[in-house]
């Protein structure tokens, strides 16, 4: 399974959601190859991952995208990254 965080420009922001989702991950039992992006790359990357971690404000440019969209609101919360992610995994 692929992974992708976005942020808007994809230098800090998506790169702790990425790690928080990496948490989540383990402590859900589970593996996946997690990437972060900015949302201008993500539009092309997210037609290759299986799910996108996203804001709600960015999941509206980004587009429409074959990968399932999940949006979180505090990026720093292992837990609410985990609920959202385990009927996934």
């Amino acid at each position: 399974m692929k992974i992708l965080t976005v942020c808007g420009m994809g230098i800090g922001t998506s790169i702790l959601l990425k790690m928080n989702t990496e948490k989540a991950l383990k402590a859900l039992g589970a593996s996946a190859d997690v990437e972060a992006s900015d949302i201008g790359s993500a539009r092309g990357a997210a037609r290759t991952v299986d799910i996108v971690l996203i804001s709600h404000d960015l999941a509206e440019q980004l587009g429409d995208v074959p990968a399932k969209v999940i949006e979180i609101q505090n990026f720093l919360s292992v837990d609410e990254i985990s609920q959202k992610l385990a009927p996934e995994v």
